[in-house]
């Protein structure tokens, strides 16, 4: 793992639209969260040959994916996905994904990040933001929380990790009235 510095009141976090070449640090961020059955459903870590195809498909001008870098290394990215593909009537909803590497983790990251995306996604014709998280991810929940997404469902023991099942929580925010 690289050793990426943390960000601290002296080190500003400049946000941007990823580019290709970001997605060896967004694969290595996201494989931090594999192993902890805390933020994602995956069980194996993901290759950046196997996320190609899920970086392609997010267009900077509708879904864009966002870096977050503190001194010119990425610390953590955010992503705007299509909501349940080929579903038109969905159209004008987005999944929001947010990492940030272990060592930049409760730094404010992740909060300029999705503040980020929530900003940007009335200009991307987005009008409501959807979060999964899984139910033991207090964090996230509480992050989301503070930025004004409301709890919209769950669905308890939907997850299994190695026999120990959890549930997934639906978060919800309109950006657009």
């Amino acid at each position: 793992m690289k050793n990426i510095t943390p960000a601290t009141s002296a080190h500003k976090v400049h946000i941007r639209v990823a580019v290709f070449d970001d997605l060896p640090d967004i694969v290595e961020i996201y494989n931090q969260a594999v192993p902890t059955y805390r933020s994602t459903a995956n069980t194996t870590p993901v290759t950046i040959e196997g996320r190609k195809s899920w970086f392609q498909e997010h267009e900077p001008d509708r879904h864009p994916i966002y870096v977050a870098e503190v001194d010119g290394k990425v610390v953590g990215w955010c992503s705007l996905s299509v909501y349940r593909p080929g579903r038109s009537a969905l159209r004008f909803t987005a999944e929001i994904s947010c990492y940030v590497d272990g060592n930049n983790q409760q730094r404010g990251v992740g909060r300029e990040l999705i503040n980020h995306a929530l900003e940007a996604s009335p200009s991307l014709g987005i009008r409501n933001i959807v979060a999964v998280l899984i139910d033991r991810n207090e964090a996230s929940r509480k992050l989301v929380e503070k930025l004004g997404f409301q709890q919209w469902g769950y669905l308890p023991r939907v997850l299994d990790f190695n026999g120990e099942e959890c549930g997934e929580f639906y978060y919800g925010k309109r950006v657009v009235d």
